[in-house]
């Protein structure tokens, strides 16, 4: 409060119903699973930078599991603490990535963990991503300290797409997700619009609950921290996190090495999860292009990159599709299709709605020959502001005025 420009009263210092102190600047706190890939905590970050941003007195504490979250640049007033992180197996089961612990154990310290970081912290609100337990659980004993304590609102974020309808209900009855929505979650916050994807169909979800859903829109991206670009016209290249990527790469340096008049020039950001001999294998290959290819290993200061290029070849995961909406670039989206169909739903749904071009396995083929068509089309495409994109983007102005709301009423 400035006391210089309005006189206190004494409802200014009337006790919130809560129990807490009506002067203490407003605290958010992100849960961010975090097994594998970039997505969660790119998105808690970009959510904990907007709402900070419109309280210059609010603050943010991101929990994750992110083995990569150290390599992050955070907001004032923004911080994170990092979890114990695990490792899926190729049979679906985890592992302790560092600790040699077993799961069990991992997953208890975790909780512990997450439990006490929340009492100290005393958050006015906790927003949770898509993973409504958390992983295996380990969200459970928290949600029911917060609820029973009585003083902390409780968000669950879903990005636009999970999976297929049927496979997502199956998942959300083997972890108890329904139930645990129902009971714990004063609001769902949807960062999509209703018109493109209904994440929560096929999901049982009473019509009380579904009445608390809010469709926020896409999560515009802006530049954060600038970083240099080149000189001359290039498309940029990302798989995202880029663990699953290799297959898009190699069919990029096989586009630029079967056809060496392919223009414009590319820059490749590898993405931090692909490494090792793949990685040292393409970095090979990028220098017998000389220079017509540029690679980068991992850079957070992507949105200038993605700002400056011609046009972008990636993957269709969440983050990445936002920032070809918000920087209008003219894209196409090679998507994966395991272990979930998500980044095919969404851009299947993108190019339906002209606002993406996909090059998919059986209707295009994976060859070199269906990505130069794709690299040489790109500068006749239409860009996503042209099929109406910049009404999509109201995400995080609705995510501010759906905090407020909630951080006002007890």
């Amino acid at each position: 409060m400035n006391y210089q420009t309005k006189c206190a009263t004494p409802q200014d210092h009337a006790p919130r119903h809560d129990g807490r102190d009506p002067e203490r600047p407003k605290r958010v706190m992100f849960y961010s699973h975090d097994t594998f890939g970039l997505g969660h905590l790119r998105r808690s970050r970009t959510l904990a930078s907007s709402l900070t941003k419109a309280d210059p007195d609010a603050s943010a504490i991101i929990l994750t599991g992110s083995p990569v979250a150290g390599r992050f640049t955070f907001p004032e007033r923004v911080d994170h603490v990092r979890l114990p992180g695990v490792t899926k197996l190729y049979d679906g089961s985890y592992m302790s990535q560092t600790l040699g612990l077993d799961i069990d154990e991992t997953t208890a310290l975790r909780s512990a963990l997450i439990q006490g970081t929340i009492e100290q912290y005393d958050p006015d609100l906790l927003i949770v991503d898509k993973e409504p337990t958390g992983f295996r659980g380990e969200l459970l004993p928290t949600l029911e300290w917060l609820v029973a304590r009585g003083k902390t609102r409780l968000v669950l974020g879903l990005r636009d797409v999970l999976d297929e309808a049927r496979v997502l209900a199956a998942e959300w009855a083997r972890k108890g997700s329904v139930e645990a929505t129902e009971r714990f979650y004063d609001e769902i916050w949807v960062y999509g619009p209703k018109s493109v994807y209904d994440p929560t169909e096929g999901l049982p979800l009473s019509a009380q609950t579904r009445s608390r859903i809010h469709w926020t829109g896409y999560l515009r991206r802006e530049i954060t921290d600038q970083a240099e670009t080149p000189d001359t016209p290039y498309i940029l290249v990302t798989p995202g996190g880029g663990g699953d990527g290799s297959t898009m790469v190699n069919l990029v340096l096989q586009a630029y090495e079967q056809d060496p008049t392919l223009r414009p020039d590319a820059v490749l950001v590898y993405g931090p999860f692909l490494s090792g001999e793949v990685r040292d294998a393409f970095e090979q290959r990028v220098a017998k292009l000389n220079g017509r290819v540029s690679a980068v290993g991992f850079d957070g200061r992507i949105e200038s990159l993605f700002a400056g290029a011609q046009g972008v070849i990636c993957m269709g995961g969440y983050n990445t599709f936002c920032e070809v909406l918000s920087f209008d670039q003219r894209a196409v989206i090679v998507p994966r299709t395991v272990p979930r169909l998500e980044q095919w739903i969404r851009a299947s749904r993108a190019e339906e709605l002209g606002l993406v071009r996909m090059l998919d396995e059986t209707r295009d083929g994976m060859t070199p020959e269906a990505m130069i068509g794709a690299i040489r089309g790109l500068a006749g495409q239409a860009k996503p502001s042209e099929a109406g994109a910049e009404g999509l983007l109201e995400g995080l102005d609705v995510v501010v005025t759906r905090a407020d709301a909630l951080m006002a009423r007890p």
